[in-house]
């Protein structure tokens, strides 16, 4: 398989899900400025959608969108512990939340980072952020996971989306309950591997 990929973006928790699964997965990174993979292929000829990630199968066919590769990613490898078995009303906890992470924390990120957008524009999405963020730490006071009691995918990528807040806010470090669950995911021999192969800090 081959994961195309840029630094710090989604991809991120699909890195963490290929290191926490131990498959073997070739890494392409891509400049999302100029669509060019680091070999100066034309991403948009791979995905016309033109952003990451991108998995690449092993007979040549082609997923995207972040939330479909993870579960692939954890039932090729056969985790039920990252994604419950189909039938087992735990996934369906687990599913929930990633649809949560995907619908109103990762689109609500995605106008701040477009720098034609107006200021006040971005106040707004902010505030609507942050208290869209203080309802996710409510739900971790008692929790040191998202749900089902262990690590699953959708802690993956809560991880990676909450990371975006110390580029284009809103500023989630009152939120004692969502820093401590951050600290420790950050803390997970995989989510080190993963920071460390997309060169980035904890």
């Amino acid at each position: 398989m081959k994961l195309y990929y840029s630094p710090g973006t989604c991809s991120l928790a699909l890195h963490i899900l290929l290191a926490e699964t131990g498959l073997p997965c070739e890494r392409v990174r891509v400049d999302l400025a100029s669509k060019r993979t680091e070999a100066g292929v034309d991403f948009r000829s791979l995905n016309p959608k033109g952003y990451v990630p991108l998995l690449e199968l092993d007979d040549g066919q082609l997923l995207s969108e972040g939330p479909v590769i993870a579960q692939y990613l954890c039932e090729r490898a056969g985790r039920g512990d990252l994604l419950p078995q189909s039938g087992d009303p735990a996934r369906y906890r687990v599913l929930e939340w990633q649809a949560y992470i995907s619908s109103e924390l990762h689109k609500g990120f995605s106008p701040l980072f477009n720098p034609a957008l107006a200021e006040d524009a971005k106040a707004l999405l902010r505030s609507t952020l942050a208290g869209k963020f203080a309802w996710v730490s409510e739900q971790l006071q008692q929790r040191d996971f998202l749900c089902i009691g262990r690590f699953t995918l959708a802690d993956a990528y809560l991880f990676t989306v909450s990371r975006w807040s110390r580029l284009v806010g809103p500023d989630l470090q009152s939120l004692a309950p969502l820093q401590r669950y951050l600290v420790a995911i950050a803390e997970r021999p995989a989510v080190q591997a993963a920071l460390a192969a997309e060169g980035l800090d904890a």
